[in-house]
C-alpha cells in the first residue's frame, strides 16, 4: 500500500459539546463501500480522535470510473493496515474500543463485504457490540458530529432533529425528513440520475478527468453562468422529485455539435452554465420540500446538506441562501466529511449503539438498502 495514497486526518483537537460523556463512547468505524477503504475512532464527546482514508482514485482515473473488481481487491489489501495504522494514530488498543460499526450497505457488495467482515471478525473475537451502518445513514448523521456553513466556518456541532437533508451522491440524490436515528421520511427523489453522476458524466465529456465533480466545479468559478442554456427538468411542476438525465443528455448533444478541441474560455463557461442548471433544479425542488405539508407539520429548524455533492461550492452558497430566506439554519459536514470517510461510518455506529440498534444475530451485508427500511 503506498503511503502517498493514504490521507491522515488526525482531529484529536476538535471541542465537545456542552452536554460530554464523562467517559466518552469510543467506536471504530469502518467503511467500505466504494473506492475508498478508512477507518476511524470517535467517542461520544464529538471528538475525532484518528481518522484515515486510503484512496483508490489513482487506480481508477485510467477508466474513468470505479471498476467493482479492482476496488474489492483493493480493500482487501488496505484493510487492515487501515484499521492498525487508525488504532496507531490514536493510541488506542482494540480493548480501549467500546463498539465497532461498519458499513453494511448500500454499495458495491465486493468492497462492501470486505469492510464487514473485517468489523465481524473484530466484533465476535472481543466480545465488542457491533453496528451495521447504512452508507447513507452515515452521511445523514455525520453533521451531528461537526457542521460548517457554505463559507467553511465551523458551527454549532449539535445539529438537533427534525431536521430537512438533501443528500447527493454520485450514487444518490434524496430530500429526506430526519426525524431521528433509523427515522427516514423520503421527501423527493432522483426518477433517474444522481446529480453527483451528471456532474461526472460531463467531466468525461469534456475530458477533465476523474472524479469529475470537483473539477467541474473549480472550472465553473471561473465561467460565465449565462454562456449557454440548459434545460431545469422539473422545475415547472409540482412535487419535490428530480430529474438530472434531460441536462446530461442537453450537455451530450451540444458538444456533438461542438466538438473539441475547446478552449478555456469554453469550458468553464460550460462548466458554469451546466452548474447553474443543477443548483436551480436543487433550490426549485428542495423549496417545494420546504412546503410539503409533512415538512411543514415536522418544523425542521436546519436545512442540511450531506453527501460528496456538498462539496460544490455554488450548491453549499445557493442553500445557505435558501434557508435563510425560509428562516432556517443552514449546515454541511466539512469538507473532508463530505465523501466517504470512516468517521461517518464511527458516528453513526455511536448514535445508533446509545438507541440499542446493534447486531444480535447474523447478517448479510446489502448491495441496495434504503433509508426508509431501517
Amino acid at each position: 500500500m503506498d503511503d502517498e495514497k493514504i490521507i491522515h486526518m488526525d482531529m484529536g483537537a476538535m471541542m465537545g459539546n456542552a452536554t460530554d460523556d464523562v467517559r466518552p463512547t469510543l467506536c471504530l468505524g469502518i467503511e467500505s463501500s466504494c473506492d475508498e477503504t478508512s477507518a476511524a475512532i470517535v467517542d461520544s464527546n464529538h471528538n475525532i480522535l484518528s481518522h484515515i482514508i486510503y484512496s483508490q482514485i489513482p487506480e481508477h482515473q485510467k477508466y474513468g470510473g470505479v471498476v467493482p473488481e479492482l476496488a474489492a481487491r483493493a480493500h482487501i489489501l488496505a484493510i487492515d493496515d487501515v484499521i492498525q495504522q487508525t488504532l496507531a494514530r490514536a493510541n488506542k488498543t482494540i480493548d480501549d474500543i467500546d463498539v465497532i460499526a461498519a458499513t453494511a450497505g448500500p454499495g458495491l457488495i465486493g468492497g462492501v463485504l470486505v469492510g464487514w467482515m473485517a468489523a465481524t471478525g473484530i466484533a465476535q473475537s472481543t466480545g465488542k457490540p457491533l453496528v451495521a451502518v447504512n452508507h447513507l445513514e452515515g452521511h445523514a448523521l455525520v453533521p451531528r458530529l461537526s457542521a460548517t456553513s457554505a463559507s467553511g466556518v465551523a458551527g454549532d456541532t449539535s445539529v438537533d432533529f427534525p431536521y430537512l437533508l438533501m443528500l447527493a451522491s454520485g450514487g444518490h440524490c434524496q430530500i429526506l425528513l430526519v426525524r431521528g436515528v433509523g427515522q427516514y421520511e423520503l421527501i423527493g427523489q432522483t426518477l433517474d440520475d444522481s446529480a453527483g453522476e451528471a456532474f461526472d458524466k460531463v467531466a468525461k465529456m469534456l475530458g477533465l478527468g476523474y472524479p469529475g465533480g470537483p473539477i467541474v466545479d473549480k472550472r465553473a468559478q471561473d465561467g460565465d453562468s449565462k454562456a449557454f442554456k440548459f434545460p431545469r427538468p422539473l422545475c415547472d411542476k409540482p412535487g419535490c422529485d428530480f430529474s438530472f438525465s434531460g441536462i446530461k443528455t442537453a450537455a451530450r448533444t451540444f458538444l456533438d455539435k461542438n466538438p473539441a478541441p475547446h478552449s478555456d474560455k469554453f469550458i468553464n463557461d460550460f462548466c458554469a452554465s451546466f452548474q447553474a442548471s443543477v443548483v436551480d433544479c436543487i433550490v426549485n425542488r428542495l423549496n417545494n420540500a420546504m412546503n410539503d405539508a409533512r415538512v411543514r407539520d415536522a418544523m425542521p429548524k436546519t436545512l442540511v446538506v450531506a453527501g460528496g455533492v456538498a462539496k460544490n461550492s455554488a450548491i453549499r452558497n445557493a442553500l445557505e441562501k435558501l434557508a435563510a430566506k425560509n428562516g432556517m439554519i443552514f449546515a454541511a459536514p466539512p469538507m473532508n466529511l463530505c465523501t466517504d470517510n470512516g468517521a461517518m461510518i464511527a458516528w453513526a455506529g455511536i448514535e445508533n449503539y446509545r438507541v440499542g440498534r446493534v447486531v444480535k444475530t447474523p447478517i448479510a451485508p446489502r448491495p441496495r438498502w434504503p433509508l426508509t427500511e431501517l
